[in-house]
């Protein structure tokens, strides 16, 4: 068994090494959309431009992109005023991760790239860093990484882990790859008891479950405050589609179309869809920023009009053009409270295709009720948690979710209770961090 997990782990170093050409080629094509992933090409292979001798002893946080980078603000915070002085070492993988984490850092913190799985990258990685504890947040495990940081005595802990019924089942078709990574692990801090569960069947050192770090977020007041004051002035139920994914906002679009030009028969939502556009405003929010002008673009494509939130100088009642649109183009980051403030229920994305789901907890904590679709995989157990507490509603079609949603918006009774529901369930799944702090006590 452990010359097969060797022989493993030297083809799949092969083929990372093979593949670092693409990998520059892949980053060049999405530097055009996203010129944040033209920046500092070399620290993905191990090339940095900070001296050696200022950077060690560092505690390393990897937060791979825009989601983890917020949760792991968090610990952050948490970890620097438990442990005054604390210097970090943040890495990503997208360009949104990097962006967000460049506003988490303070004077001798460091922030590179996460370095390509090959031996070499990786290597010159640990060896020029040094760092004296890993923190992975979520799911990111390389074997390579895993492997380097074990052979270096260094600890890798998994925090706030999270582990799909599919993507546990992708690992065990490469379990002479992912079992030996998951089980070098120093310790997983899991989510769920599901979670755990599904990390134990490939070895992984389960140490903890604690809940998900996201419910002690707390929503941007300023924001939340300044989008209820936007929704209150427009007299108009606001239905929002939040980080959408691609395929999805197709059908999301053929129904708004048909509900404002054409009519729809259902006595619940007559008064808000009565053959004429303007009775309601979608928004749509994109999961991806490089898929803003697409989105746009496809909204265009449907006979409908748009606007976008760059164009906002403030309240959209404002703005003449805004106020004619069809659709809303929520294409701004950051700005989600503000996005969920403003709308009066949330379609959850990645959940009308098997993509699995985003995370509702945000809009919960916001008092946004949540319609969401068959496909929640990714946060199974909060996605059940919330349907069962009454935070979120679950339906079967687009179709279905839209007519859902909008009934909703215009029924000041079911909204209430829907409101209410979503608070007190973000309020009462917090501790999390509390818990990895504690759990964290022995490494730090």
């Amino acid at each position: 068994m452990q010359r097969m997990n060797a022989l493993a782990l030297r083809f799949y170093s092969l083929l990372m090494w093979l593949g670092q050409p693409l990998l520059r080629r892949k980053l060049a094509r999405r530097g055009l959309q996203e010129p944040g992933y033209l920046d500092a090409v070399d620290e993905r292979f191990g090339r940095y431009r900070q001296p050696a001798e200022a950077v060690s002893g560092l505690v390393w946080v990897h937060a791979v992109s825009l989601g983890e980078t917020r949760t792991a603000a968090m610990l952050l915070q948490a970890l620097r005023a438990q442990h005054p002085g604390l210097r970090l070492l943040l890495t990503h993988g997208t360009a949104t991760g990097r962006a967000e984490g460049a506003t988490l850092m303070l004077p001798g913190d460091v922030q590179v790239w996460q370095p390509w799985d090959s031996p070499t990258a990786v290597a010159r990685f640990l060896d020029h860093f040094k760092p004296r504890l890993g923190l992975l947040m979520e799911t990111e495990i390389w074997p390579n990484l895993v492997a380097a940081a074990r052979a270096r005595s260094l600890p890798l802990v998994l925090v706030n882990g999270r582990l799909s019924e599919k993507s546990l089942q992708q690992a065990l078709r490469m379990a002479p790859l992912s079992c030996p990574a998951f089980g070098a692990l120093s310790a997983v801090y899991a989510q769920t008891e599901l979670d755990a569960s599904r990390f134990r069947q490939l070895g992984a050192p389960v140490a903890g479950v604690f809940g998900n770090l996201k419910f002690d977020a707390t929503p941007d007041a300023g924001q939340l405050a300044q989008g209820r004051a936007w929704r209150q002035a427009l007299a108009q139920p606001v239905l929002m589609f939040a980080s959408s994914r691609e395929g999805e906002e197709d059908e999301f679009l053929k129904k708004i179309k048909a509900l404002a030009y054409v009519g729809i028969e259902h006595s619940a939502i007559d008064s808000v869809a009565k053959s004429s556009p303007g009775a309601f405003k979608a928004l749509i929010v994109p999961r991806h920023p490089q898929r803003f002008d697409e989105v746009a673009a496809l909204v265009v494509q449907h006979g409908l009009r748009v606007s976008r939130r760059s164009t906002w100088a403030g309240n959209p009642g404002d703005h003449q053009e805004a106020m004619d649109a069809d659709v809303w183009l929520g294409d701004s980051l950051g700005e989600m409270a503000l996005y969920y403030g403003l709308s009066d229920v949330a379609l959850l994305g990645g959940s009308f295709a098997p993509l699995g789901g985003q995370n509702l907890i945000e809009a919960a904590a916001c008092g946004c009720p949540v319609v969401m679709g068959p496909h929640t995989f990714n946060f199974a157990e909060a996605a059940e948690r919330a349907e069962a507490e009454g935070a979120a509603l679950r339906v079967s079609s687009m179709a279905d979710a839209v007519q859902a949603g909008l009934g909703l918006a215009v029924n000041p009774a079911a909204m209430a209770q829907a409101v209410a529901a979503g608070l007190a369930f973000a309020a009462r799944h917090r501790g999390a961090t509390s818990k990895t702090l504690e759990a964290l006590r022995t490494y730090l």
